[in-house]
């Protein structure tokens, strides 16, 4: 699940084969999405928040206007010769710019928001790609993989009037491996000045990150079952985890120590996502509920 820019809506993709659009103080829904023929396991929206693009179990992504609810693009996979591979799209990110989405599918993808043209595959990895992730300033991604690892790759363009947004993706790199978890990395996500990664991992800890130099700075133990999603707050101050322990857990940031728990799910938590305000947290759970809570300390 994931807020608007503007705080006022949130979108939830569900095993229904459906996203949804609701009103974030309500709870009443607003738009019902489909299109989808498989489960849809992701969704993020525009920084406009004009836009919504979903992944699915059905090998693809698309974008939707966010006030009619209208298709406007769907996205294949990324053919692969690696016949054992998962395709689902298990992660979707926006540029800070709009002008990109990245989507995993086996590997990373970045694509053309504005066409569903493909522009660059990230291989790296050895096995599947779970999770991505655009640094706030647009330059760098970040994957999680099935490898127990996750890297940092140049994703800038050039600002070069000869050369074509493709070509100057074509030039991307990785730049760092994050090792240290012992299974795969569900989830990835950026602090708000770019500076830390955050990621979640089947070893049942999130870890934060120095994002330059690839430097472990704190380990977060606390959850029983696998950490399938990671969010920082707003501010960079405190970290939210969801687990498939029914819970989500909020961090501070700095020091590591767990500050709340939240208990009310009676399945995995498989998403979690900060409101614009930094004072509500939404959870989104295999149980067919998404719930929102008063975070503010």
């Amino acid at each position: 699940m994931a807020w608007s820019p503007d705080g006022e809506r949130l979108a939830t993709g569900s095993f229904d084969k459906t996203a949804k659009v609701s009103d974030a103080a309500t709870g009443e829904i607003m738009l019902s999405l489909s299109g989808h023929e498989d489960w849809v396991l992701c969704v993020a929206w525009s920084p406009d928040g004009k836009r919504l693009v979903t992944g699915s179990q059905d090998e693809t992504a698309k974008v939707w206007h966010a006030q009619t609810g209208k298709e406007l693009l769907t996205m294949g996979r990324v053919p692969t010769a690696t016949t054992w591979a998962s395709h689902r799209v298990s992660s979707v990110a926006w540029s800070p710019d709009g002008n990109r989405l990245a989507t995993t599918i086996f590997s990373a993808a970045v694509w053309d928001a504005g066409t569903g043209k493909k522009l660059l595959t990230l291989s790296g990895h050895d096995h599947s790609v779970l999770s991505v992730g655009w640094s706030p300033d647009g330059r760098r991604l970040a994957t999680g993989s099935e490898d127990k690892t996750a890297k940092v790759w140049d994703a800038k363009v050039e600002d070069d009037e000869d050369d074509t947004l493709g070509l100057a993706l074509e030039r991307s790199e990785e730049l760092l491996t994050l090792s240290g978890h012992d299974d795969s990395v569900l989830s990835v996500g950026w602090s708000p000045d770019g500076r830390r990664l955050a990621t979640g991992s089947k070893d049942k800890t999130a870890r934060v990150w120095d994002a330059g130099t690839g430097e472990e700075l704190l380990a977060l133990p606390g959850h029983k079952r696998p950490v399938s999603s990671v969010a920082w707050s707003p501010d960079g101050k405190r970290l939210a985890t969801g687990s498939e322990d029914n819970t989500a857990k909020v961090w501070d940031a700095e020091t590591g120590k767990e500050l709340l728990t939240l208990s009310g799910h009676t399945w995995s938590v498989s998403s979690v996502s900060w409101a614009p305000d930094g004072e509500r947290l939404a959870t989104g759970s295999g149980d067919g509920t998404a719930k929102v809570w008063d975070v503010g300390l």
